[in-house]
């Protein structure tokens, strides 16, 4: 039996869940193990469930008709993940979701997320402070991306997220910074001969 204390302090830090839909919460979701370099969605298929990361690291990425790869998103320990397009409307996948590392994932799939947003008003705002919390990041990450440097953008993810960056491969951090891994790598160079 997997430990779900640390997907129950992340619904905790958005709202407080009665005891009963704390329990109608965690049996809608299911425990999965990932195996590193599983894809867990694909372009051309729908995106069925809504993912949280007990344990583990994926990235969500792009290919544009050249071939190179645009990473949109990563998610590791304590985060939530999906194809969110795909998800919300059923509709096929865009984004490749792939496993960084071996993983254990908690999922609801669309249809019972659907029923416990339809019947109970404090799962409802649970989804929906969820929904609110991914448009922040989106916004965040698309005026980073047309307002801020290469280097600003790669500190302002190491500020933000330092455990994050120790455990993502540089072709990924690369891509989702939109930086070659050439220009990544100058720029770490760059920051450990300053020190």
């Amino acid at each position: 039996m997997e430990d779900l204390s640390p997907f129950l302090e992340n619904i905790k830090r958005k709202i407080s869940l009665s005891p009963e839909n704390i329990a109608l919460l965690t049996t809608a979701f299911q425990v999965v193990k990932i195996k590193r370099k599983q894809m867990i969605i694909q372009p051309g298929f729908v995106a069925r469930y809504r993912i949280y990361v007990l344990k583990g690291a994926f990235h969500s990425y792009v290919i544009d008709d050249k071939g190179n790869q645009h990473t949109i998103q990563f998610a590791i320990d304590d985060w939530w993940l999906s194809d969110y397009n795909s998800y919300v409307h059923q509709t096929p996948a865009t984004q490749f979701v792939e496993a960084l590392e071996n993983s254990i994932v908690l999922q609801i799939d669309h249809q019972a997320e659907q029923q416990l947003k339809d019947t109970n008003w404090e799962l409802a705002t649970l989804f929906r402070l969820m929904a609110e919390h991914s448009a922040a990041y989106l916004a965040r990450r698309i005026v980073s991306n047309l307002t801020q440097s290469a280097e600003e953008r790669y500190n302002d993810f190491v500020v933000r997220y330092p455990k994050v960056v120790q455990r993502l491969p540089q072709y990924a951090l690369a891509s989702y910074l939109n930086m070659t891994r050439e220009f990544l790598s100058k720029i770490r160079n760059d920051k450990v001969r300053k020190k």
